[in-house]
């Protein structure tokens, strides 16, 4: 089906963003691996228990029953974009997606509340699909209406450079739904299971970029720049090699 037919399927369908403010304050919760201060953090109570459903996604890390409900998947902050929260998987995993969703709103297109979607209930992602990583707070889809699942061109060639730009500079740890063999231009997830040492590694730089103004999402990046488009190629080959 083209993009036209399936924009026409889609319209008057709304799409809610996963709903509540930021958090300020989470309780202690279990993920696999360094939480964003570096520390590992335990479950406590049974909390956790009452969301787990010892279920891998297929990039291996836990669909989850529920959000902000004493798991590893809370509604998190989106600093600079002026939407209410997305949630996500606590630790390395949301400083990777928060960086891909504000690099779209900064270098793409400015996002409305609403436009991003996190985690989704496991009953609720389609089974088979890179979507089904939603489940577990690992993947989020950005304006679903505009790029609806199965099309492919929702991007213009200037767009498309920004996104294989993050890519690229997130060193594979996320990969666009747009270059699946069922592609869904929307959806933006994490490649790279859990205990991977290279999310480790891209977390910490992000987090690092917070200290120096004239680093991270939101200042001025030349996707044009012959190395990064290398790079950018690069790793789009080595992905799309592998069909998902």
């Amino acid at each position: 089906m083209t993009r036209r037919g399936l924009l026409r399927r889609a319209a008057g369908v709304t799409i809610a963003a996963a709903a509540g403010p930021a958090l300020l304050s989470v309780p202690t919760y279990a993920v696999p691996g360094p939480t964003g201060n570096g520390k590992t953090e335990e479950a406590s109570g049974d909390g956790r228990s009452g969301v787990a459903t010892g279920t891998a996604g297929p990039n291996g890390w836990e669909l989850e029953k529920a959000a902000d409900a004493g798991g590893a998947v809370w509604t998190r902050p989106v600093p600079g974009t002026g939407l209410a929260g997305v949630a996500v998987r606590m630790g390395d995993v949301e400083t990777v997606l928060v960086h891909v969703i504000r690099r779209f709103h900064y270098e793409i297109d400015q996002m409305k509340p609403g436009e991003v979607i996190g985690w989704r209930k496991p009953g609720e992602v389609r089974k088979g699909l890179a979507e089904v990583n939603q489940a577990s707070g690992t993947a989020v889809q950005i304006r679903p209406g505009h790029y609806p699942h199965g099309a492919r061109g929702g991007f213009h060639p200037v767009q498309t450079a920004v996104v294989r730009d993050v890519l690229a500079e997130l060193e594979g740890v996320v990969r666009w739904g747009g270059d699946d063999s069922t592609p869904d231009e929307s959806l933006f997830y994490l490649d790279a299971p859990p205990g991977d040492d290279r999310l480790t590694r891209v977390a910490a730089r992000l987090r690092g970029w917070q200290e120096d103004p004239a680093r991270g999402a939101g200042t001025h990046v030349d996707v044009q720049d012959p190395r990064r488009r290398q790079a950018a190629q690069e790793l789009h080959t080595r992905q799309t090699k592998r069909s998902r």
